[in-house]
């Protein structure tokens, strides 16, 4: 799988967060919700409680990274928006991708 298409625009991330749904573990919160496309759109949140810049931007690459190796565990048609919690700090790609997974599989998508 090539490269993401990452939400850009505020108002998305609104959406997203106002309308949508959550599931959440110790080290992420997913939002989601059905954008009536065809494509699965990411957006990757880390806010300044999680740490300084270089902390925040290794997060949102390692979510960034997670989401697309694990592409395919993504149902089509959705927005995505993966906030990260304090916990993450240190934690490495396979505790991330784990996290991501088993919160994916608490989600039902039904469409609709």
């Amino acid at each position: 799988m090539g490269d993401l298409t990452i939400l850009k625009k505020n108002k998305d991330y609104r959406r997203v967060y106002s309308h949508g749904k959550t599931v959440a573990d110790r080290y992420i919160v997913l939002y989601y919700l059905q954008n009536n496309t065809e494509l699965s759109r990411f957006g990757f949140t880390t806010s300044k409680k999680v740490g300084n810049a270089v902390t925040r931007n290794r997060i949102r690459r390692l979510f960034r990274e997670t989401c697309r190796l694990n592409y395919g565990h993504f149902p089509a048609g959705f927005d995505f928006v993966l906030l990260a919690r304090r916990e993450i700090v240190g934690s490495g790609y396979q505790q991330v991708e784990a996290s991501l997974l088993k919160l994916l599989k608490r989600i039902r998508f039904n469409r609709g």
